[in-house]
């Protein structure tokens, strides 16, 4: 009989996260953002668009598409805007599923190159295998959608602002980094800040995000007949044993933020046979850019002195996908989002009142290294139903769903309206960026 996984430490996170939620101040602003008569033609646009939007996410979840294969998806987001009177681009920049489009003070347009600050609400809309849209997903391009109509709609109503938004539709966020893959093929050139809002257990504007890269070892030896001759050959598959045994030890010796985890891909074909090619996989993540590089040099010594130990070779092979860097939020645009979901009756809490520990990754990173953004979670169940099961993708589906993307619509369109409405927040939005390093050079970080 198998043991039941105990809740213990989740018990207990939980309880230390209520503790620190209790004691919270919520985040305010000195930023004016728009005006208020500006905030409400939005708001009075967002419950327009409500039942459109709604609709989207329950046709998403019904699709369920992986990625790079979301067809359906994208094209139930086109036909939303078209619907509108708002053109699409879809499939731009290299992604068949990608999508564009555009709005200023004047109307809408596709997307295509335009002046001004330009701020860009993101959406995704991929599934997992096997288990749906359990990371909520379908919400996300819900709340992107119904934000940029209520923008739409408001600049209809006589809204005006300066600049731009964009809608981008952004494929393959489950394990393919798409972002990353547009970004590297002009995607967001000429873009400012970049906004979304994900699904989660807990309202949070600054929850952490891994960096992630993919490592697959591969060990070459010798093959030989394991009875008769076994000192002939050379064994692979003992190479990859030793080095996952090694990784094993290993975590005892990073910081309590990274991550290692793997599967052995190769392992040989009969037992008669001493393997001459084993091969073992890796996900790696760190909270930082520095320390994933660190730790990515650690596995690298790891695998080239087991190498050396058993008498085989090795070929690393880094980031079939494109790796996804650590998440910056960017704090004047985190503490408008968090203003804004108090009016909708919800408290964006700071980073450091979730656990840390409760950590993933997303394609998101890359783009937050780039420009200004923010990539706050919103609350769609209970913290103790987790992200990545089909109890999720159920729950994510649900009355708590449609109150996510009702909210998350009305969050992310004031935000961008703040942003393109002040120029001291675009100011602030930016020295916080510059602060935190600026632009890295996320095609080249780990040349």
């Amino acid at each position: 009989m198998t043991a039941g996984v105990s809740t213990a430490f989740l018990d207990e996170l939980h309880a230390a996260t209520e503790r620190r939620r209790a004691a919270f101040v919520p985040l305010t602003s000195p930023f004016a953002g728009a005006a208020p008569e500006q905030v409400a033609l939005v708001r009075t646009a967002a419950k327009a668009v409500q039942d459109p939007s709604l609709a989207l996410a329950a046709q998403v979840h019904g699709f369920a598409e992986e990625a790079f294969r979301e067809v359906q998806s994208v094209a139930a987001v086109a036909e939303l805007l078209r619907a509108e009177d708002i053109p699409a681009q879809v499939g731009t920049h290299g992604l068949a599923t990608s999508l564009r489009a555009g709005l200023t003070a004047r109307g809408a347009d596709d997307g295509g190159p335009a002046g001004g600050p330009t701020i860009a609400i993101l959406a995704e809309y991929d599934a997992l295998p096997g288990v749906g849209h359990a990371c909520g997903h379908h919400l996300i391009a819900a709340a992107a959608a119904g934000a940029f109509l209520a923008l739409h709609r408001a600049v209809q109503a006589g809204l005006r602002f300066d600049g731009r938004v964009l809608l981008l539709g952004t494929p393959a966020e489950e394990g393919a980094s798409g972002k990353e893959i547009l970004a590297q093929a002009g995607f967001f050139d000429g873009v400012d800040a970049a906004i979304m809002v994900h699904p989660f257990g807990y309202d949070v504007v600054d929850h952490p995000f891994l960096g992630r890269r993919q490592l697959r070892v591969t060990y070459r030896g010798v093959a030989a007949h394991a009875s008769a001759s076994p000192f002939m050959g050379r064994n692979a598959l003992d190479a990859v044993a030793l080095n996952y045994q090694a990784v094993g030890l290993l975590r005892q010796h990073i910081p309590p933020s990274d991550r290692v985890h793997g599967v052995i891909r190769e392992g040989g074909d009969r037992p008669s046979v001493v393997p001459e090619r084993a091969s073992v996989e890796y996900y790696v993540r760190s909270a930082s850019p520095q320390t994933l590089k660190d730790l990515s040099g650690r596995l690298e010594d790891v695998a080239h002195g087991i190498a050396r130990a058993t008498g085989t070779t090795v070929e690393l092979a880094w980031d079939a996908a494109p790796f996804t860097l650590p998440v910056r939020t960017n704090g004047p645009l985190a503490a408008r989002w968090a203003g804004h979901q108090a009016v909708q009756g919800r408290t964006a809490l700071a980073g450091g009142v979730v656990p840390e520990i409760l950590a993933a990754s997303t394609d998101f990173g890359n783009i937050s290294v780039r420009l200004p953004g923010i990539h706050p979670m919103i609350a769609v169940g209970d913290p103790d139903v987790a992200l990545h099961t089909r109890e999720f993708a159920d729950v994510a589906a649900g009355p708590r769903g449609d109150a996510a993307v009702v909210d998350g619509s009305v969050g992310l369109a004031l935000t961008a309206l703040d942003w393109l409405a002040d120029a001291d927040l675009r100011d602030a939005v930016r020295a916080d960026f510059e602060a935190a390093g600026g632009a890295l050079d996320v095609a080249g970080y780990f040349a």
